[in-house]
């Protein structure tokens, strides 16, 4: 079994931070989220994660695999695609993950929105694997993998939770659930981050082998999520330069803290 010392356990609990603050927005806010802050975020989160699952993720992948020689692309290629493709099966089969797109077409049910709490939560789970296949590597000591890559991809996807929290929350508020109970269930889709990522973390060293294939894997569900969520999240609409630039910013503010502090 892994350790896990305090600085791993606070960079598994940044993505549910994000979860928890957006999920606050029912607290004090009347309205949803302001769309063009909605937009920024999104941009900002996909450029964070675009380039951590590039070198925090891919190239190290195949780095790990060099005694491979040229066919070394091989974890990286497969762990990718079956990453993408798990997350396709999850949006087949459960409620899709574009929450804000069906709420206003959707009948006044709870029912309903219990669903789409239960969709979210299942999709956060790989998000939650994601950092602890970083954690994971650097509690092993892979010199492939650094720490502030993995706490950048962690800080991308808590800003993604952010507004996807917010999401949740409000709509079961206008319901006529109470404050505090659409904040608790909001909150709660998230919790599963920390926990999937513990189970990685824990189960890691187990799996020294092939975590080429699950750095990989993680990337490919980091891609999926920013392919099929954030990116037309960011484009419609008006004023999608701005989310493209916040993109830009947080591609760089990765590449900086990734391949300079790394």
């Amino acid at each position: 079994m892994t350790a896990m010392n305090t600085p791993v356990m606070i960079g598994l609990l940044i993505p549910f931070l994000g979860t928890a603050l957006g999920s606050a927005c029912v607290l004090f806010m009347k309205h949803k989220l302001d769309e063009n802050l909605t937009k920024i975020l999104s941009g900002f989160a996909a450029g964070v994660m675009v380039a951590a699952s590039v070198w925090s993720l891919l190239v190290p992948a195949i780095e790990m695999s060099d005694r491979m020689g040229k066919f070394a692309f091989v974890p990286a290629v497969s762990g990718f695609c079956i990453g993408m493709l798990f997350l396709l099966f999850l949006d087949t089969f459960t409620p899709h993950m574009h929450i804000d797109h069906h709420v206003e077409g959707m009948k006044s049910s709870l029912g309903k929105y219990t669903m789409m709490v239960l969709a979210v939560t299942i999709h956060n789970i790989p998000e939650g694997m994601a950092v602890g296949v970083l954690y994971a590597g650097l509690i092993q000591n892979n010199a492939m993998i650094s720490s502030s890559g993995a706490f950048a991809l962690a800080l991308g996807i808590a800003i993604q939770n952010f507004p996807e929290g917010a999401i949740i929350s409000m709509p079961l508020y206008s319901e006529g659930l109470g404050r505090g109970r659409s904040f608790l269930y909001g909150m709660l889709s998230g919790i599963v981050e920390p926990i999937a990522g513990a189970v990685t973390i824990l189960l890691a060293s187990l799996m020294v082998p092939v975590l080429p294939y699950l750095l990989s894997f993680a990337a490919g569900a980091m891609i999926y999520v920013v392919v099929e969520e954030l990116v037309p999240e960011m484009s419609s609409g008006k004023h999608s330069d701005r989310a493209t630039l916040a993109f830009m910013l947080g591609f760089a503010l990765m590449m900086v803290l990734d391949v300079a502090l790394g």
